[in-house]
């Protein structure tokens, strides 16, 4: 089997640290996004990596080949017309079966089930209130796809297509792709896979929709931190070993904390994560992603993103993204 892996989106919905920082490898619990999603297909037999590429791309190549021990074919993605014109990109490499993973989520997933399930494809789908921001899932009763409705303004359905999807029938999974894109683009110029899927549907093929567990989205700041809260309460969660060496401190769990980081007469947390080199002294910290290197002094962060090397001296940062000296609100 071989994973698609797109990841030529900007992010902007995480500006301005997505300016510098792919993201895919924005850090959440002190990990790249990516690593998570990763560790999810290690034990699969997974012959090769498809990674579409496209902002900072030469950082994602390096990390890749750095960081994960299987073979990574990367493809550009010059123009961003939508998750069709990306899965599209692979497809003189693709002649077996493909699991394709859109890395801007945190799921737990059952991908065993690929193994025991007789089927042309698998879509991993979640019930959801907010239907109207994902593609949904109409099922019929053994819990095959019968329609898939981008963006729908009724509740036809609240099972949110997460984007992780496995296809056996890789050649028709391309057939509707190749259909897609003769059609009329979709808002702002777009194909989605999603029409695809539809086309592989209307043609006989048979998708069955699978649960997860959970999905944590790492796409826009506040659900970022939701995520980063859960992997804290669920075994991300560290101070360093020892006494700890951080006087007139209030450390309000869960915290992840690591080796090298200095604070001191402070609040911090809870659902808090700070990486090595930090200084934290007369401030609070509640909420929010320190990178590497960070200073805070006198001040306040809630509910915050900030990059590696900042500085914070006497302000309030709340709701918001600080990377290279810019702050934008949270969007």
């Amino acid at each position: 089997m071989k994973v698609i892996v797109p990841l030529a989106g900007k992010g902007t919905r995480l500006l301005p640290l997505t300016k510098r920082v792919p993201k895919p490898l924005v850090r959440v619990a002190g990990r790249p996004v990516m690593d998570y999603v990763m560790d999810a297909v290690q034990d699969l037999d997974v012959e090769e990596l498809i990674v579409i590429t496209g902002h900072l791309k030469e950082a994602v190549e390096r990390y890749i080949v750095d960081h994960y021990d299987i073979p990574a074919k990367f493809v550009e993605q010059k123009r961003l017309d939508g998750t069709a014109g990306a899965i599209n990109l692979a497809r003189p490499y693709v002649d077996s079966p493909v699991l394709i993973i859109f890395v801007d989520t945190v799921f737990e997933a059952d991908l065993s089930v690929i193994n025991r399930v007789d089927t042309d494809g698998i879509i991993w789908a979640k019930e959801v209130e907010d239907y109207q921001r994902f593609g949904v899932i109409v099922t019929d009763a053994g819990g095959y796809m019968t329609r898939i409705v981008e963006k729908p303004s009724t509740p036809v359905s609240r099972l949110a297509n997460i984007g992780l999807q496995y296809i056996r029938d890789w050649k028709s999974l391309f057939d509707g792709i190749a259909h897609t894109l003769q059609q009329p683009p979709g808002k702002g110029g777009e194909y989605y896979l999603t029409d695809a899927f539809q086309y592989m549907v209307d043609r006989g093929r048979r998708l069955l929709t699978a649960p997860v567990a959970g999905w944590y989205d790492c796409g826009k700041v506040d659900t970022l931190l939701e995520t980063n809260q859960h992997l804290l309460e669920h075994g991300r969660a560290r101070i360093p070993s020892g006494p700890p060496p951080w006087p007139r401190c209030t450390i309000i769990p869960p915290a992840y904390i690591e080796d090298g980081v200095t604070i001191h007469d402070s609040t911090v947390g809870p659902n808090v994560s700070i990486e090595a080199g930090s200084f934290v002294a007369e401030s609070t910290i509640a909420n929010s992603i320190l990178g590497r290197n960070v200073r805070v002094v006198r001040g306040t962060v809630k509910d915050s993103l900030v990059g590696d090397d900042q500085k914070i001296e006497g302000k309030t940062l709340q709701q918001s993204v600080m990377d290279a000296g810019e702050v934008a609100p949270a969007k």
